[in-house]
């Protein structure tokens, strides 16, 4: 019988930053054990109503509906936005983090950190509770034989053709532009010796690092951390969440399948312009399609018969019944996107985004249209390739059938268990060749 482990699961971020813990934490308790999800006092409902447990971890970052939008404009400028998030929102508040989440690991058994939680690794060495890392998306490895896409400067991509070694150089000139100086003084203050930069070598545990994507999305690469194992991606599962309202259930029934438009949790605040260019697009096309608003603000006035605007709708229920899909390229929607076994059109924000863009790019199921280039004729043009040119649907689905073998929460789950037992047997990583 699996004795009972109570297991601290922390993360930060928006719903596809919280979903995958989730998934784990369920597939967790399914074997007897006690997991608790430590993140932001506005997920506790969430988290509570799935049956888990709940801890709140600061910062606590409250939707646009709580505050004013500037903070989130601020956070999702592609330019100076993640060195914002990291800096003034995530390290200032490292000291409430640490508080938070050593109170919440108080009789826990292993511990689970987030790439963008530093709290949790200053945890980790200064009490020696097994400590797990993970990594949701590729581009938090930052290796030069991967490059990760930028949201900005593009031009940069370019330069893969020069190899890992100039790459490596480049990337070392931008993480020095990182100056974690608030976690750095609770290190020293906590005498614990330096591990690395918080926002990237030192985010890996020295035990293990869980990449929670598919090996087919994103191949293993030589400069990874050695003690790295590949999950798949860990789906929240539909049934865990409210179900599709009838109004959208009866408009899937009576026309054809729609593209879908969506920006997911986090760039759905920002949207601006996104939605009325996606209905514009859509008549262009003559194609029905479905926009998940996220808010009635995003709301457009004057919706056209065949078209539908809901705030939100579980990811599961939906793609698989669209044409396409378009998106912001949060490696969560992402993941849904290749699932459901449609092509994909993503327009990145901010970042990994354009990262996963590419990744999901070179697996011959998606396009990428940057957002300053998105407008109904782009878009439009560019669904009208997706949809008309055989091979989109056609890698699609067979991307689609690939992952659908994969079991990442429980696998997950499996490695958990693994170090929460001491054993050191290798669990065999899945592989995959595409072949299209």
């Amino acid at each position: 019988m699996t004795q009972l482990r109570r297991i601290v699961l922390n993360t930060f971020g928006s719903f596809g930053d919280l979903h995958p813990y989730m998934a784990i934490a369920l597939e967790l308790r399914e074997r007897g054990h006690d997991p608790v999800i430590a993140t932001m006092e506005s997920y506790r409902d969430k988290v509570v109503s799935a049956r888990l447990g709940f801890a709140p971890v600061r910062p606590n970052i409250p939707g646009p509906k709580e505050q004013d939008s500037e903070l989130i404009d601020r956070i999702m400028d592609p330019l100076t936005g993640p060195k914002y998030l990291m800096e003034q929102v995530i390290f200032a508040a490292v000291r409430d983090s640490y508080e938070d989440l050593m109170q919440a690991c108080s009789g826990a058994d292993l511990l689970v950190t987030h790439p963008a939680a530093p709290a949790g690794p200053l945890i980790g060495y200064k009490t020696g509770i097994p400590w797990i890392s993970t990594v949701l998306a590729p581009m938090s490895f930052f290796s030069p034989y991967d490059p990760p896409v930028p949201p900005v400067w593009q031009w940069v991509n370019n330069m893969r053709v020069l190899g890992p070694g100039v790459m490596k150089l480049f990337h070392d000139v931008m993480k020095a532009a990182y100056k974690p100086s608030k976690v750095t003084a609770l290190r020293e203050e906590l005498s614990i010796p330096d591990y690395g930069n918080p926002m990237f070598e030192g985010q890996h545990s020295p035990t293990l690092v869980l990449a929670l994507f598919s090996e087919l999305f994103a191949p293993r690469q030589p400069d990874w951390p050695q003690q790295t194992k590949t999950t798949g991606f860990c789906v929240y599962e539909a049934k865990n969440e409210p179900p599709m309202s009838p109004e959208l259930s009866d408009f899937l029934d009576k026309g054809s399948a729609p593209i879908v438009f969506t920006l997911g949790s986090s760039a759905v605040w920002v949207a601006r312009d996104f939605f009325t260019e996606s209905i514009a697009a859509a008549q262009r096309l003559k194609r029905r399609a479905v926009l998940l608003v996220g808010d009635e603000r995003n709301r457009p006035d004057n919706l056209p018969a065949d078209m539908i605007a809901v705030d939100y709708v579980v990811y599961q229920d939906l793609f698989a019944r669209a044409c396409a899909v378009v998106h912001h390229g949060g490696v969560g929607t992402t993941s849904h996107g290749l699932l459901a076994g449609v092509p994909t059109l993503i327009v990145p924000f901010a970042f990994d985004q354009s990262d996963n863009a590419d990744h999901a790019r070179r697996l011959g199921a998606s396009r990428t249209l940057y957002r300053k280039k998105y407008n109904s004729a782009s878009a439009a043009r560019e669904l009208n390739l997706l949809l008309t040119e055989n091979g989109y649907a056609q890698s699609a689905r067979l991307v689609s059938e690939k992952l659908s073998r994969e079991h990442g929460a429980q696998r997950a789950a499996d490695l958990i268990e693994q170090v929460l037992s001491g054993t050191k047997d290798a669990i065999e990583e899945p592989a995959y060749a595409l072949g299209h």
